[in-house]
Formats: C-alpha cells, structure tokens, sequence
C-alpha cells in the first residue's frame, strides 16, 4: 500500500475499509495506514521526516542606546496667575450687578452699585461746609491784613493784632479740613460703584441685589482671576533630588541640557498639553512633614483651556544618560527582585536579564543599565516560549501600527493587539488551556 501525498485523508480511509477485511483488522490497518500518511493526530506537525517543530515567532526590538532626556513625573496643581477679591469698601444695599458671570472684565470697571443715596447729601453737606470755611478765611485774611499794616503804625493795640493773626490762621485750618471731608464724601460715592481692581475673568456673583454689606467687616462680592497665565505648584522627593545630584556629581547621568527649566503638562487624559511651562524656582527648605521639596512653574494658557485649581501631572526633565535604550512597557516585567527583560540569544534560546530601569517616557520604560547594543529584547508572544526550546525573532510592529496597517487592505482581518510580558505562572496557565 502506497502513500498518496495530496489525497484527501478521508477518502483514503474509505478506501482501506472496503478491502475485504473485516473487524478490528480493517481498523488496525486503516490506523497504520493513515499513521504512515503522517494523518495521525498524535504526530507532531514536521516530525521525523518532517523537519521537526517549527520554532515559535516572538516580537522583539533591536536595542539601540542613545541619549534619553530622563524626566520625572509629579503631582501638581494649577493656580491663577492673579487673584483679586471684590469687596465693598463702603455700607451699603446693592442696588445693580453690571457684570456676566464668568466673563472677562477691565480693571476699573464697575461690577456692582450700592444705594449711594446718604454718601451724596454727605458730600453735598461737605461742600456747603467748604463754602463756609472758605467765607470766614476771606474774612479773616481781609482783617488780618488791615491790622498787618496799622500794627506797624500802632494803630492797633498788639493784643488785636494777635487774635487776628490767630483768626487768620484757624480759617485756614477749617478750610483744609473742610476740603478733606468734600474729599472723603466724595471718595464714599466713588466706593459705592464697585470696580474691578484687576482684569481678568469674573466668577460667580456672591450676593444679590438688596443685599446690605459692608456691614461690620467688608463683604466679599466675586472673585477675579487672571488665567491668561497660570502657575504649577508640584512638589518632589527631596532624596530623589539628592540621588539625581550624586549621580551627576559622579558623571553617570549629564545635565537636561536645553530642557533644564522646562517643563510639560499632562491632562487627566493623558495627552500633553501642547504649550512648555517654565520652572520658576525650587524651595530651599525640605518640608519636615513630607520630605517634599516645593517647587513653582509658569504655565501659558491663553485659549483659557486650563483652569485654576486643576490637579495635572508635571513632566519636568532633570538629567540625562548618554546609554539609554527606550522599550516598550511589555518588554520590562516588574517585581519584588528587580526588573528583567527576556533576551534572545544567538543561538535562538531566550534568557531572562536583570536591567536597571531609570523612568517612564511616552509610554515605555526607560532602561539605563543590562542591555548592549544589537541584543534582541522580546516585545510579544511570551505565551510561545517553551525552556530550551529556540524561538524565532521577527520585528516587533505596535498593535496600533498593525491595525492601521490591515484597515487599509481589502479584506484584511483585525490585527491582534500585542499581548503584555506574561509571568510564568500565567504563560502556564495558557499553555494547560491550549
């Protein structure tokens, strides 16, 4: 009986059974047969006389050192460039809100206007008291100036001399103060139309009209902010800070070079927010309850995108390592022990390797110690390693690349995302379910 490469299996069984064999013989045989074919189940695909098992394809990605700008990553909160509270300066009812909430406003603009009823008749009282003064210091002077010259001739005894001059000089001095109490009359009607003291954008109204403030202490009406410009307030681990200057100090990082002072916004999304800040300053004191070194940014904003109060994280770039390799946050598996990587070897093998990771960059890891130049790190299929058995190193395209690649074919099916680094305990637990 002779083997038919290329014959369905199917039909080569059918044919064995109708020999005329009977029973389990007819069995046996067409089990041999199909055996013989290669058509058993049990056999492995390309066994003897068949090359042997193919070797399992795994991403990986050349390892290529470069200089890395190494950054950390912060907490922080944005904070208006100004802030100003309106509050009246004077008693009063308010009678109008000439503003939008929420809008912009110029400094000097009025905002609110209080009953300045009682301020005017003060004021108009003042002036009637200025007219007063200025009346009796005309009288005072015309006497005082007849007695300076009928002094000189003793025309007047020196005692009327004497008063005049003093009439002369109290006229004056009820003239002075009547002026400053027109002026402070006037000052209490100015106050009861309420002013923007800077520009910027208004909030919420804080009273209504017919509300009385004022009233014993000064009444808080809105808040404006400047947010044309905003500041980042973040803080960082004082030892960190004293790691990364020892590191320096010993040459095994350099400076961020044009990046020192510069610093990039990430929104709750995880997108960057397209304008750099500017590092202000760094406290010069450690904080004794937190171990947290203070530290101030200057953050543009002028779509009004960002508003104050937001929390952000704060990229701010501090050092950087002329050996750097960025890889994918699959490749690294992180543990107790250490961080490792899963090299493949010249030989096919793959060997798990310590590296020292430093920090994370868009997305992937940064590695600034373990790894040489044109090794061979796995990015995907963990799931296929098998001990000692040689696997076989394909480029590694990220899942979004292969999908966009196959959405542009007629017909192409959906690319399979790639699968993270897998322990062994859950590599196990897939191949006991295959």
């Amino acid at each position: 009986m002779v083997c038919r490469p290329g014959k369905n299996k199917e039909r080569f069984m059918v044919r064995v059974l109708r020999r005329p064999v009977v029973g389990a013989t007819a069995v046996v045989l067409a089990t041999l047969a199909l055996v013989g074919c290669g058509g058993g189940s049990g056999a492995p695909a390309g066994g003897p006389g068949g090359g042997g098992m193919p070797a399992a394809q795994v991403g990986v990605v050349t390892v290529q050192p470069g200089t890395v700008a190494l950054s950390t990553e912060l907490p922080g909160r944005l904070e208006a460039w100004r802030s100003a509270q309106v509050r009246a300066r004077v008693t009063g009812i308010v009678q109008k809100r000439l503003f939008t909430e929420g809008s912009d406003v110029k400094a000097g603009q009025s905002l609110f206007q209080l009953d300045a009823t009682t301020y005017r008749a003060t004021l108009d009282s003042a002036l009637a008291t200025q007219a007063k003064a200025e009346a009796s210091l005309a009288q005072a002077e015309a006497t005082y100036k007849r007695n300076q010259a009928l002094v000189a001739e003793k025309a007047v005894s020196q005692q009327e001399w004497i008063a005049s001059e003093a009439a002369y000089k109290l006229a004056q001095a009820d003239l002075a103060a009547a002026k400053a109490a027109v002026q402070q009359a006037r000052l209490n009607v100015e106050y009861a139309a309420v002013m923007a003291p800077i520009s910027g954008r208004i909030g919420r109204a804080q009273v209504t009209e017919g509300a009385l403030v004022g009233q014993g202490e000064a009444t808080q009406l809105a808040v404006v902010q400047q947010v044309d410009q905003l500041y980042v307030n973040f803080t960082q681990s004082a030892n960190e800070v004293l790691r990364l200057r020892q590191a320096m100090a010993q040459g095994r990082l350099g400076s961020a070079g044009a990046q020192a002072g510069h610093i990039e916004v990430l929104l709750d999304d995880g997108s960057v927010y397209p304008l750099p800040g500017k590092l202000l300053f760094s406290d010069l004191t450690v904080d004794p309850t937190s171990g947290q070194i203070t530290l101030r940014a200057e953050l543009p904003n002028p779509q009004g995108l960002l508003l104050p109060g937001l929390y952000v994280k704060v990229r701010l770039p501090q050092a950087s390592s002329d050996h750097a390799v960025l890889l994918p946050q699959q490749a690294v598996s992180r543990g107790a022990a250490g961080d490792t990587v899963m090299v493949v070897g010249a030989d096919g093998q793959v060997a798990v390797r310590p590296v020292k990771v430093a920090s994370q960059q868009g997305g992937r890891w940064i590695v600034t110690d373990g790894l040489q130049a044109g090794e061979q790190v796995v990015v995907d299929g963990f799931q296929k390693i098998r001990p000692k058995a040689p696997v076989k190193p394909v480029p590694w395209t990220p899942a979004g690349a292969a999908a966009a690649g196959a959405a542009g074919m007629p017909g192409a099916p959906a690319a399979p995302a790639s699968s993270p680094a897998s322990t062994p305990a859950s590599a196990a637990a897939a191949a006991a379910s295959r």
